[in-house]
């Protein structure tokens, strides 16, 4: 199994003055799903280097079994470190693609040229694309192999708009990932706020939010 991660490069929460990045939940607990079960996986973001790491995913308050294995984890925090060009990824190479969420996405992958001609390819040659939380808004300019958008008519979850007005960010954030779903004519459908909820539409795998990262990883790890 080699699985292709693809984390966020911007690291702006708006014109806030804080930062964001990747949530680490996110890529943590897939990470160690993925890799116990004996998958190779690279990094990629759009500029190569470092991933930015959301500070508010690496707080106390924020930490799973999964992150505190990371924090212990050299070989994993040198991966972050130092992630490949996005765009030099051939998706010949993988069997499958997953991207973390964290608030980051909405800005840099969303409308990121490398990255929508990879999901693209993974769902022509129908590997599996998996996204968590805010990950989804890498979907938002994605086309299927008819030149729809790649959400519509299908089942998806992501971020919900009262969570992104929970922690404050509906203002803040260029869209909301539900309200984006929708439009694009994705079948949106969620559970309560803050709980686990992933869903499988072909070889399409959304999970709505941090907690549902693992059933993600899952879903990810049975199509494989």
């Amino acid at each position: 199994m080699n699985v292709l991660f693809v984390l966020t490069s911007h690291d702006k929460l708006g014109d806030t003055g804080k930062k964001t990045g990747f949530w680490v939940e996110e890529f943590a607990n897939p990470y160690y799903t993925l890799l116990d079960k004996g998958a190779r996986i690279t990094l990629a973001t759009p500029k190569g280097g470092p991933a930015p790491i959301d500070p508010s995913s690496d707080s106390p308050d924020a930490a799973t079994e999964a992150t505190k294995r990371f924090d212990k984890d050299a070989e994993a925090q040198k991966l972050i470190a130092n992630t490949k060009i996005l765009a030099a990824m051939n998706p010949d190479d993988f069997d499958a693609v997953f991207y973390p969420g964290g608030h980051g996405p909405l800005w840099d992958l969303a409308t990121d040229t490398a990255s929508i001609a990879l999901i693209e390819k993974f769902n022509r040659q129908s590997k599996p694309v998996a996204f968590v939380c805010h990950a989804p808004a890498a979907l938002k300019n994605v086309k299927d192999t008819n030149g729809e958008p790649l959400v519509k008519g299908k089942n998806v979850t992501g971020f919900t708009n009262t969570e992104e007005a929970a922690v404050g960010l509906k203002d803040v954030v260029p869209f909301l990932v539900e309200d984006m779903l929708k439009a694009n004519g994705g079948i949106y459908s969620k559970k309560d706020d803050w709980a686990a909820y992933a869903i499988q539409d072909g070889n399409l795998i959304t999970g709505q939010n941090p907690a549902s990262s693992e059933l993600v990883a899952e879903k990810l790890v049975e199509n494989l």
